[in-house]
């Protein structure tokens, strides 16, 4: 049988030489079922902690998998501090949205609730599984937190002293969202935008800017997508 010392999981268990680590029953299935690993074969693991490591399949059931973890291929280093509050929006749109924001490097999303948002409320352990499988994917070394839904005004109420939030407006004269080396965040408001009262409040907060995205007006997803990637990009030298 091949080793497929491709294949990452992520894990809450620490991650250490010598460590075993027990695998839900879901884990197990997608090894020995989807995958066709045996005992012997090899894999790599994460926890958002310990950085990478090796760990070693020892045994595989039906309902669960043991792995004995082995040497560290990368240690555990910064990421971006980088939020996204995501106004709820359909579904699919959403799912994308999240999936895309864990590849870019979001630390935390915070679906929240705005005048225009879709009625529908996520489930947050379906959220969750997206981002784990997504940082799985792309290789980063952590999974953002993913909040339960709240109003937005609620969010900006309660905001954190020290971080700044960037708002995408549509049809908004203002420049291109800034480089930022700190911490930050980017809101998307939903599908037709924020309304005049909403609009009205944030524009009193000292701590938001409002930020242009382009000329074209843009799906509440591609906006996330290209204000992560903007307000991650290299600073003017």
């Amino acid at each position: 049988m091949a080793d497929h010392g491709s294949i990452r999981l992520h894990v809450t268990a620490p991650l250490a030489p010598g460590a075993s680590v027990l695998l839900d029953e879901g884990q197990a299935r997608y090894l020995g079922a989807v995958m066709r690993q045996g005992p012997g074969n090899r894999l790599r693991l994460f926890n958002g902690r310990d950085g990478e490591w090796h760990a070693r399949i020892e045994t595989l059931g039906k309902k669960g998998v043991l792995l004995a973890v082995d040497e560290r291929l990368r240690p555990q280093t910064p990421e971006p501090d980088l939020w996204l509050l995501l106004a709820i929006i359909k579904r699919p749109a959403l799912e994308w949205a999240i999936e895309k924001a864990t590849e870019l490097g979001a630390a935390e999303i915070l679906p929240v609730i705005t005048a225009r948002s879709q009625p529908a409320r996520p489930a947050p352990e379906r959220l969750r599984a997206i981002s784990v499988e997504a940082a799985e994917q792309c290789e980063r070394l952590t999974v953002p937190l993913i909040h339960p839904p709240r109003p937005l005004d609620a969010v900006l109420r309660d905001w954190p002293e020290g971080r700044r939030v960037v708002a995408a407006i549509e049809r908004d004269a203002a420049p291109p969202p800034p480089a930022e080396t700190g911490p930050a965040a980017l809101l998307i408001g939903p599908e037709g935008g924020f309304d005049a009262r909403e609009l009205d409040a944030m524009r009193r907060l000292p701590f938001l800017t409002p930020a242009s995205l382009g000329p074209r007006i843009l799906r509440a997803e591609t906006a996330a997508v290209v204000g992560l990637a903007l307000l991650q990009r290299p600073s003017p030298s």
